[in-house]
């Protein structure tokens, strides 16, 4: 379906799985797209409603419209998801993966996502000082560092093709050293399709990121996952989210894995989703039957 946006923008979203059944929002991170979440859709699809849809600029939702790129039109966005995808008071869990974590946390003090959140799942993300943070140029820490990385993220070169050293080079940037190799060809194939207008536009925006107030306001339980091999968001931002969040219900760190925990530990991040679902949206239905 298409999902119109607070500024015109047109995105790109799509709903599995049969009606009624316990509904789970995923947002996507920079440079990928809703094909990131394939192996989640295929586990939960069959006994949830699985929504997932194309953060702006991405996949096949267009560039953006006079709103831009910023953390106000991702929370926009999410909000616009949320009220074309669920009824009016449908509780669901939502799930974002690095810039897609940073849109929730944005978005924590919106009235959709106050209105629709039962609970959280945190994947790989931070929520300020990314740049500062970054261990994709081995440097010591300081300024030098910092400008460096800003100059590499911020690249607005082509991708270009997917070769044998473009993955390698990816590899290196976003995964564990042990991902096996058909999944950094998967995700290699979908980072490549971000079209670089996009690319170089949110990476400006995540150079200058600090949604850490909104973390204090998400006010849902929430869990944090991270990978101890992640170079891009290294588990110092989930540790710090963790710690910040109002209603912690765990922070998990996956040894060996990188960036992309999604693909990178498909197992380890659907159970998570499909244990939230089991605890907090069965006792919203428990509470609405009490109810009635």
């Amino acid at each position: 379906m298409r999902v119109v946006s607070a500024d015109g923008t047109e995105l790109y979203a799509r709903v599995h799985g049969p009606e009624g059944a316990p509904a789970v929002v995923l947002a996507h991170g920079w440079t990928c797209s809703t094909e990131f979440w394939n192996a989640q859709v295929r586990e939960l699809a069959a006994d949830h409603r699985v929504v997932l849809y194309d953060q702006r600029g991405h996949g096949r939702s267009p560039a953006a419209g006079p709103g831009g790129y910023s953390t106000e039109a991702l929370a926009d966005d999410l909000e616009a998801v949320l009220a074309a995808t669920l009824a009016p008071g449908e509780k669901a869990v939502l799930a974002g993966h690095s810039m897609g974590g940073m849109t929730i946390m944005a978005a924590a003090t919106r009235p959709r996502v106050r209105e629709h959140a039962a609970a959280v799942l945190l994947c790989s993300t931070g929520a300020s000082k990314l740049v500062d943070e970054s261990l994709v140029l081995p440097l010591r820490a300081g300024a030098l560092r910092t400008r460096l990385t800003a100059a590499v993220l911020g690249a607005s070169a082509p991708l270009g093709p997917v070769t044998p050293v473009s993955r390698a080079i990816l590899k290196y940037a976003t995964m564990g050293p042990a991902s096996a190799r058909d999944r950094v060809i998967e995700c290699a194939r979908i980072v490549h399709a971000c079209p670089r207008g996009a690319r170089v536009a949110w990476s400006h925006v995540l150079s200058g990121l600090d949604v850490e107030a909104n973390v204090r306001e998400l006010a849902v339980p929430t869990a944090v996952i991270a990978g101890t091999a992640d170079r891009l968001t290294p588990p110092v931002h989930a540790r710090a989210i963790a710690a910040a969040l109002p209603q912690c219900v765990g922070l998990e760190e996956l040894a060996g894995i990188g960036h992309m925990t999604p693909i990178e530990a498909p197992d380890a991040v659907t159970g998570r989703i499909r244990e939230l679902a089991g605890t907090y949206l069965t006792e919203t239905v428990n509470v609405k039957e009490g109810a009635a």
